[in-house]
């Protein structure tokens, strides 16, 4: 397996339920913490999805931003910002000075179709298998998605939205280097990782209960076809609501669903200091 990361990760025990409680889930063992040595070989940092919004000249933060609509929608952006100013360059940094593979998944070929490791990996992975045919068209049901989409967004939220994500990309701090795989789909990454014989996905990125778990490239595709998909507590945020938000407990619960469904969770400084002793060693 060669060099090996030693690190906390952390799990759920969702066992056992108290059977003559009235609530029998207060029972469970819950968070608990175990040594893993994770192959360095076998493991890639997936950064997915991680934007620009507010941290460049074209798109700049609210209030007051020509995109305000954007941000009293998505109101993660903050976060995002600061994890990907504070958190990402140290991380990343660590990841590549180890020796261990960053591969960065984009949602659309707006912003990588001029990179060369983007189409070196679209030639390599080929077409998409075409996939089953989906549900029937029906005037009502298109009524029905764009109705959804302005009770998400607000539709005075919508122009401002539309017009921000034309100047979509990476965000300055998660760039990737030279020789970095870049991804737009579930079928390309795994296409990357098949290639490099790695099984174990450590996500990075936004958000851990959105993009990351149900986009193209995300944790249930890849889940599906085996990987195990970790994630690091502090390089994510999650998509909250109003009544989650003061205590992001969205992103708790995500965290208690990667752990249950995927893989496990790490903090950030153990994983750099690892990787940082490798680099040493």
């Amino acid at each position: 397996m060669g060099e090996m990361l030693t690190l906390p990760a952390h799990y759920y025990r969702q066992h056992d339920a108290d059977l003559g409680a009235d609530v029998p889930g207060r029972g469970y063992a819950g968070w608990t913490t175990r040594t893993l040595d994770v192959p360095l070989e076998r493991t890639a940092l997936v950064s997915m999805h991680a934007w620009n919004p507010g941290l460049v000249d074209e798109i700049p933060p609210g209030p007051g931003s020509p995109y305000d609509g954007w941000f009293r929608m998505v109101e993660y952006l903050p976060r995002a910002m600061r994890i990907s100013q504070d958190v990402f360059p140290p991380l990343l940094e660590a990841a590549r000075h180890a020796g261990l593979s960053v591969i960065h998944v984009a949602s659309s070929e707006s912003y990588t179709a001029s990179n060369d490791e983007y189409q070196g990996i679209k030639a390599m992975a080929g077409p998409e298998p075409e996939s089953a045919r989906g549900a029937a068209e029906d005037p009502l049901k298109k009524q029905w998605q764009a109705d959804r989409g302005r009770q998400m967004t607000g539709a005075h939220n919508q122009p401002d939205i539309a017009a921000g994500f034309k100047h979509i990309g990476f965000a300055p701090q998660a760039i990737p280097d030279a020789g970095e795989p870049v991804v737009i789909n579930t079928h390309q990454l795994n296409a990357v990782c098949r290639e490099r014989d790695v099984w174990h996905l450590i996500y990075i990125g936004f958000a851990i209960n959105w993009c990351l778990l149900a986009s193209p490239g995300g944790m249930i595709d890849m889940g599906r076809l085996g990987y195990v998909c970790s994630t690091i507590r502090q390089a994510t945020t999650a998509v909250e609501n109003g009544e989650s938000c003061t205590e992001e407990w969205a992103k708790e619960i995500a965290l208690w669903r990667v752990s249950l469904m995927f893989g496990y969770v790490f903090d950030v400084d153990p994983v750099i200091d690892a990787l940082g002793q490798l680099s040493e060693g």
